[in-house]
């Protein structure tokens, strides 16, 4: 019903056809009045915050659509539409799965929930065996390298075992995203390790903006059935649930204590160590081999739909327009309270009622209408070599469930994908400081491809008013962990380039205060033409941006353009 809702919407709605539109294109089409003019709709009460699998979000999906056919926009979506259904699926998972851990001719099986736990969704059946254990000690790398158990150690094709869900005595703040286990194992899992070994316990379990689980195929969410609620499953996933992943599995005493038997360290020092937040030295296990048998029967016992918004601009040039340049926004929300008393810092207004709707202005309306503008200025202007592709992703809040389900079922072939530029949030200043207004947040522009990275500094450095573009929150140590944070790092998990650009958290971060009354328009704007000269110079590469999967190098302390 609600993509019938949104299909009548693409061809009726009265915003889209009494909208103003330049009638030429290209990057001086992007300008506040129309930015203003639709984010006026998209973060209204109307839209009721536009939360994941609400009519508000549906209203916005046909206003959105509209504005596409408008322009002339291709549609890239289900039969033909704007919209791909994104199929959000509540898992029961029955496992088989085991671990057998061979220590100088010594073997022992853990089943699954016996001293060792598996993740509901451990991935498609396979088993794998390691030979070259690396205990890694907190397996942390903290700001200001006060420690980096990563430091002399290559986890690559590696069994990575960290404990201490605590973390070390330190004097840094803000660490509680990096403490968090599924952040340690799937650092480790991101620089290379086969699988990942970590301790019960191991931190807090919510997901904030949509933080990735270690395994980075799989989005986790806790289930289980509600009284009067319908049966959610072990988890829920937008994904194939039966990729094959690497394992990531938490264990007991019981099982430390037998993996480290052979060691000159017993586990019951690291242990002690750990508990005392003291030092722990990273060393390799000799004579230990590890077997990870995965192997789990999957139910689907509920289905729920959302929609990602697709759109293509066709490219000029007839051997580049198969490939493409990807922009992303997220146009859902997180809804309104239902809660007595109202929400959050929403305060009562004149009829002494409280404002209950998180209209979510900057997060991320700035980043839906500067991806309209994006999108209108490609259509009406001129056509780089390579097509542009448009995608406005539903569920970000949920855990990044359009992009994760637009990744693993793209609408156009995933190896086409030159690079992924996400804007979220672009429309206020950090923490609403006036001298942040020159100010944008760049996030994994080096990681993947340093081509990119420099692509995007000379294309900001061509604009009559370039940007201060701040790498703090791409350093390896950001505390907030803002590079899986968001729908880029769905696209970035499948090895392609992506740029970021976020203009920072401010008080009225998911609050009923995040209204267009805040909005800052003319940094929309210039963020907005900043990304549509990265990716129309990416686009009329004669090249793919060279992947050399360098990592992060540019943060707080090393800006600017980087060497190959």
């Amino acid at each position: 019903m609600l993509a019938a809702l949104i299909l009548a919407l693409i061809s009726t709605a009265p915003h889209a056809r009494q909208s103003s539109s330049p009638t030429k294109g290209g990057i001086t089409s992007i300008e506040p009045a129309s930015l203003k003019e639709w984010l006026t709709y998209i973060a209204s009460d109307e839209l009721e915050g536009r939360s994941t699998f609400s009519e508000g979000l549906g209203l916005a999906a046909g206003y959105i659509s509209a504005h596409l056919a408008q322009w002339g926009v291709k549609p890239a979506g289900d039969r033909g539409t704007y919209l791909q259904v994104v199929r959000v699926l509540g898992i029961r998972s029955t496992s088989r799965a085991s671990v057998t851990v061979d220590v100088n001719g010594q073997s022992r099986t853990f089943k699954d929930g016996e001293a060792i736990t598996f993740p509901k969704n451990m991935g498609g059946r396979q088993t794998i065996t390691g030979d070259q254990i690396q205990f890694a000690g907190y397996g942390l790398t903290l700001p200001g390298g006060e420690i980096d158990d990563y430091a002399k150690v290559d986890p690559k094709g590696k069994v990575v075992v960290w404990i201490g869900p605590q973390g070390p005595k330190t004097s840094a703040s803000g660490l509680f995203r990096l403490l968090n286990s599924t952040a340690r194992s799937r650092s480790a899992l991101e620089k290379g390790a086969l699988a990942v070994i970590a301790p019960v316990g191991g931190g807090f379990g919510g997901r904030g903006r949509g933080t990735a689980p270690a395994a980075p195929a799989a989005a986790a969410q806790p289930g289980g059935g509600r009284r009067g609620a319908p049966d959610d499953g072990d988890f829920t996933t937008v994904q194939r649930y039966d990729t094959k992943v690497p394992p990531a599995v938490t264990a007991e005493d019981e099982f430390f204590e037998f993996l480290f038997s052979g060691s000159e360290v017993k586990y019951a020092a690291l242990k002690q160590k750990a508990a005392n937040q003291e030092p722990l030295t990273p060393f390799a296990l000799k004579g230990v081999k590890i077997t990870f048998t995965v192997d789990a029967d999957y139910t689907v016992v509920r289905t729920r739909f959302t929609h990602n918004v697709v759109g293509i601009v066709e490219g000029s040039d007839a051997k580049l327009k198969d490939s493409y340049v990807l922009y992303g926004a997220h146009y859902d929300h997180v809804g309104y309270s239902e809660g007595a008393g109202g929400a959050g810092r929403g305060g009562s207004n004149a009829a002494g009622t409280y404002d209950r709707i998180n209209n979510g202005a900057d997060d991320d309306g700035s980043g839906t209408v500067a991806l309209m503008a994006l999108a209108r200025a490609f259509a009406l202007g001129p056509r780089p070599k390579r097509s542009m592709l448009f995608v406005w992703h539903a569920g970000e809040e949920q855990a990044l469930f359009g992009s994760r389900y637009h990744a693993d079922y793209p609408v156009v072939p995933i190896e086409k994908m030159m690079a992924q530029i996400n804007l979220d949030m672009v429309g206020r200043n950090r923490n609403d400081d006036p001298k942040q207004a020159n100010t944008i947040l760049v996030v994994g522009s080096d990681r993947i491809s340093t081509e990119l990275h420099n692509l995007n500094e000379d294309a900001n450095a061509s604009l009559t008013k370039p940007l201060t573009l701040d790498y703090e929150m791409n350093d390896p140590a950001d505390s907030e962990s803002i590079y899986t944070r968001s729908d880029h790092y769905s696209y970035a998990a499948k090895g392609i380039p992506i740029v970021f650009f976020f203009s920072g958290l401010h008080p009225d971060y998911h609050q009923p205060g995040d209204e267009v009354s805040k909005i800052i328009f003319e940094k929309i704007q210039r963020v907005a033409q900043l990304a549509y000269e990265t990716g129309r110079r990416v686009a009329n590469l004669d090249h793919a941006p060279v992947r050399d999967n360098k990592g992060p190098r540019v943060g707080k302390t090393v800006t600017g353009k980087l060497k190959g």
